[in-house]
């Protein structure tokens, strides 16, 4: 009888789960593209992921298929020298830039990608130097091992670090999700490296048992938002639910944010992935979206074009189709603005230029655009 009981009570819990819908997203401010002046750079791009400014009128744009775009006033040159093994299937590709913090001096650039093929493949990381349109010195400083199978759930952004060390997420490879909380391998953790790709002499489980020794936070589950705000040294990371659980987050060296034991989303097809929203041992979100929006793209606003931003988070929705403004106070969120949700666009990646004025870069397999957002 008694596992019977169990047993029914098992199925009254599947039952309840399924029949579980993400609640209602909270009230939010909106502002339509009316309020700012909007101005279009660059359209046409394919499936464009992630922008970094070189100058005035200069950028790096990364498309997915496997292209690194050089944009100088208005005319596009594909940049030569990447690596043959770039995995462009599914949410594979070429992924995030991010420009070394002595690059005027330098030239050198950061490039994240998957690699492999669709049996073995995973994210890795590049150093190069940037010579005009081509890649010079190219190494790739980093692979997450071991490889998976399958083509979702590589993150991957990239963060510098005040020590001149470098920060790069991964996923966790989505049929994978267990081995977010297993220490032998990459899948769903955030990892520390310095700039040639070593192992900081500080890493949080350098040393322990059975641990990679890169991992600088653990338990996660697709993060594609990552920001390192220097005015508050804080790191910013954001990454994607499954069905609502979306979350922003402080990260600090050494710690587990819970996926797949903790979470606020369900699983696809409704059932519950854990019965814990939040556990002792485990960080707690700073803040988290029921139903998803998808969050890909994260800058900490500081500049003077928009005053008020300073210190909020910006964050690119590919569900919600929007940018949303997360205003931040010691650390907690106040309140929050949908911006541009009138474009009805995919925003994969938002960057604050030198002017401050905000860079954002919609996600489309045929048209996607460079857009820069200015106060009227």
């Amino acid at each position: 009888m008694k596992h019977q009981a169990a047993f029914f009570s098992f199925l009254l819990t599947l039952c309840l789960s399924a029949c579980m819908e993400p609640q209602p997203a909270p009230n939010i401010t909106e502002r339509p593209s009316t309020e700012f002046s909007l101005e279009t750079i660059a359209d046409g791009l394919v499936t464009p992921w992630a922008v970094e400014e070189l100058s005035e009128d200069e950028y790096l744009i990364t498309e997915k298929p496997g292209r690194l775009i050089r944009l100088v006033k208005g005319n596009r040159a594909v940049v030569q020298g990447l690596p043959e093994d770039i995995l462009a299937e599914g949410q594979g590709g070429l992924l995030d830039v991010k420009l070394a913090p002595d690059f005027a001096e330098t030239k050198e650039i950061y490039l994240s990608y998957a690699y492999g093929t669709t049996e073995a493949n995973g994210t890795a990381l590049l150093r190069a130097t940037l010579n005009g349109t081509e890649l010079t010195e190219v190494t790739t400083i980093f692979r997450a091992s071991p490889p998976k199978s399958g083509s979702q759930h590589f993150g991957s952004r990239i963060a510098f670090l005040p020590d001149d060390t470098l920060i790069l997420t991964l996923g966790e490879g989505f049929a994978y999700r267990e081995d977010a909380q297993k220490p032998d391998t990459h899948l769903g953790k955030i990892i520390r490296l310095t700039r040639d790709g070593g192992v900081p002499q500080d890493n949080p489980f350098l040393g322990q048992d059975n641990y990679k020794p890169q991992i600088y936070s653990m338990g996660h589950r697709n993060v594609q938002g990552l920001a390192y705000d220097a005015e508050t040294n804080t790191l910013w990371e954001h990454e994607h639910g499954p069905r609502g659980g979306d979350e922003l987050n402080i990260i600090t060296g050494g710690e587990n944010h819970g996926w797949p034991l903790v979470t606020k989303g369900v699983d696809y097809n409704g059932a519950r992935v854990s019965p814990f929203e939040e556990k002792k041992g485990y960080v707690e979100p700073i803040y988290s979206w029921v139903p998803s929006i998808a969050p890909s793209g994260l800058v900490i606003y500081r500049g003077e074009m928009f005053p008020d931003w300073n210190g909020d988070a910006l964050i690119g929705g590919l569900a919600s189709r929007d940018l949303r403004r997360v205003d931040l106070e010691n650390r907690e969120v106040v309140s929050e603005t949908d911006l541009l949700s009138d474009l009805d666009a995919r925003i994969r990646d938002v960057r604050v230029s030198a002017d401050g004025s905000v860079l954002i870069l919609t996600d489309d397999p045929d048209n996607g655009q460079l857009l820069r957002l200015r106060a009227k």
